[in-house]
């Protein structure tokens, strides 16, 4: 088993920037994929952004270019670098870990963009 544990979350006004975090239970160099998805009230859950064990990336494509995925394995800690922010990136995020062929959620972290 593994929890997963986001952090950073808040509100914030357009154009600002956060920093999320998501803290592993496990060592996260055995963790193949890990993830972003956020999901807005009323609607499905969407990727934000995707990190392999490589240190390949992925993006959805409204958060290319303003925001970073990136993870330390030192400290078991996937971070989520969002600038330039919109209010329609308001949503609940949630961090993601594919280990052993089985998915791992956290709880989520609200982000809330507004004036």
């Amino acid at each position: 088993q593994m929890q997963l544990v986001e952090s950073g979350g808040g509100l914030v006004q357009p154009g600002g920037s956060l920093r999320l975090s998501c803290a592993a239970s496990v060592s996260i160099s055995r963790i193949a994929l890990m993830g972003w998805y956020r999901q807005a009230p009323g609607k499905q859950r969407d990727l934000v952004a995707t990190i392999t064990r490589s240190n390949n990336t992925h993006y959805g494509d409204s958060v290319k270019g303003r925001f970073t995925i990136s993870r330390d394995n030192a400290k078991n800690t996937m971070y989520l670098q969002m600038n330039n922010l919109k209010p329609e990136d308001t949503a609940v995020y949630h961090c993601n870990a594919l280990l052993v062929l089985k998915q791992y959620w956290g709880q989520g972290t609200q982000v809330t963009v507004s004036s």
